[in-house]
């Protein structure tokens, strides 16, 4: 028996080369993976013995050789398969040990296009996918964590038994499949291909997804940064399926500012979102927002979070809290409480694109980064610069909330957040109701009716913000005029569902 092993990632690969050479399998191997093996004692063949060819090019034809690919991909019940190898010389191989050039790792680095390229790995995959196709015959290993499993199989049934060839196998098609739609994605540099290839690796096992009856995993892209994949936990329990997208919106809405922010969420929804002087300052606004809901929520900070805000934070039951830095003396803080997840932030929102699966396919968009089409302003009334303020506060706030939305502000505290009701007056008096106090009203889409505005003047609203373009705009305009509220028009609308 013959074993192939060209490795990349030299983990336990020398104990694994030892066994298979303990057991009579001859190794080939080649270029740097030859020198390795030879340099700790093995009995290795060069495959350049074995096809009679010089690695050429650098290296990037070494294994492409019909001599190679025979050996892999001969059916080796099948006579006439037998007989062209028997005529040519050729020999089986029945192990191809091999990992990949780090092409996820690399193209994340700032090296130089044709730098990037030459890490895109040609001879690994070709004998990885030969030797999977005929895993009947032989045993493809593009994983060092299945050397044990193999070593194993093999000390007490005396070979890799057939199901754990087949698995074997589909880990090599999976692993290619990645590895070719990253490289698709970094060459492409396309949006909207004719095929969508996404390459994602697992991060971790959940404990179960939105409910304890789902099972649930954690992907991550293999190319490229993220802030809710590039994160470092500096203490609590693991994360959940719920608490990975509470992170991602709470960090999301308070990334949207530059003064301190601090935004609350519960159930994947704004419950509370403040500008303050000072951390601690946004989060006793955010928290008087809804002191309610924020019980058991996610709060994140976009500043650093100093040791009198931890304290007060700590005097609520939360999940997790999420901040780009902490104090020391905060994290010794917040660290008394075992089980609250504390998340250091490494970088702000990356994506683009943003994926939703229906059954049987995907939705692809741009992720929503524009705020404002073009101010109008429609009514008698202007608003005065801090209603302004108020209701550009606002409207990054009901970018993050379920459709339909409506968020009332008062002091840029998002005071009424309403949101996922299926007509805009109920949101409008959910928001209302809670937001008492309030000047100024923002809505994600515009008014089929004059309704929104004499509920908002019962409030006492002064001051409206919508996109605009009913074709009944006019009866809210006249409505507003009628009560005195100011309206501006923004000419976009921020559908979230």
């Amino acid at each position: 028996m013959r074993a192939l092993i060209s490795v990349y990632n030299k983990e336990g690969i020398l104990e694994f080369a030892k066994f298979l050479a303990g057991r009579g399998v001859e190794i080939i191997s080649t270029g740097g993976t030859y020198k390795y093996l030879k340099d700790n004692g093995i009995d290795v063949c060069e495959i350049s013995q074995v096809t009679g060819f010089d690695e050429i090019l650098d290296g990037r034809v070494k294994t492409l050789h019909p001599v190679v690919h025979a050996g892999l991909l001969a059916v080796r019940d099948n006579e006439e398969h037998v007989k062209q190898l028997n005529d040519r010389g050729i020999e089986y191989i029945d192990f191809v040990v091999v990992n990949l050039y780090p092409f996820f790792e690399k193209v994340k680095e700032n090296l130089s296009d044709d730098e990037k390229i030459e890490f895109i790995d040609i001879g690994g995959p070709s004998m990885l996918r030969s030797a999977a196709k005929n895993h009947k015959f032989v045993v493809p290993v593009c994983d060092p964590k299945d050397y044990g499993m193999i070593m194993e199989d093999i000390s007490t049934l005396g070979d890799v038994s057939l199901e754990k060839r087949r698995y074997l196998a589909g880990k090599v098609f999976n692993l290619t499949s990645a590895y070719d739609a990253a490289i698709s994605n970094y060459l492409l540099d396309e949006d909207f291909p004719e095929y969508l290839t996404l390459s994602y690796r697992k991060t971790m096992d959940l404990r179960y997804g939105e409910n304890p009856h789902q099972r649930a995993a954690y992907y991550t892209k293999t190319v490229g940064f993220g802030a809710i994949k590039d994160y470092e936990q500096l203490n609590g329990k693991e994360l959940s399926y719920n608490n990975i997208k509470d992170m991602d919106i709470a960090w999301k809405v308070v990334c949207e500012f530059e003064e301190p922010c601090c935004c609350a969420v519960k159930h994947n929804s704004p419950c509370g979102v403040a500008i303050g002087q000072d951390v601690f300052d946004s989060y006793n606004k955010a928290y008087e927002c809804d002191n309610i809901s924020i019980f058991g929520g996610i709060v994140a900070f976009n500043k650093k979070v100093d040791k009198k805000t931890a304290e007060k934070l700590i005097e609520i039951f939360l999940e997790i809290v999420i901040a780009p830095e902490f104090d020391e003396d905060a994290l010794d803080v917040l660290k008394r409480k075992k089980n609250l997840r504390v998340i250091k932030a490494l970088s702000k929102p990356v994506d683009n694109l943003e994926y939703i699966s229906v059954d049987g396919g995907i939705l692809v968009q741009d992720v929503n980064k524009k705020l404002i089409g073009e101010f109008k302003y429609v009514t008698e009334n202007k608003p005065s610069d801090k209603e302004m303020e108020d209701m550009l506060f606002g409207m990054k706030v009901v970018k993050y909330v379920k459709s339909n939305a409506i968020v009332v502000v008062k002091d840029k505290m998002a005071v009424g957040i309403a949101g996922g009701q299926v007509n805009r007056i109920w949101a409008a008096c959910q928001a209302l109701e809670r937001g008492v106090g309030a000047s100024c009203l923002v809505s994600d889409a515009f008014f089929p009716f004059e309704d929104v505005v004499l509920k908002a003047d019962e409030y006492k609203i002064k001051a409206i913000m919508q996109p605009g373009g009913s074709i009944r705009d006019k009866e809210s305009i006249d409505a507003c005029n009628e009560k005195g509220i100011a309206m501006v028009f923004t000419g976009i609308r921020h559908f979230k569902h």
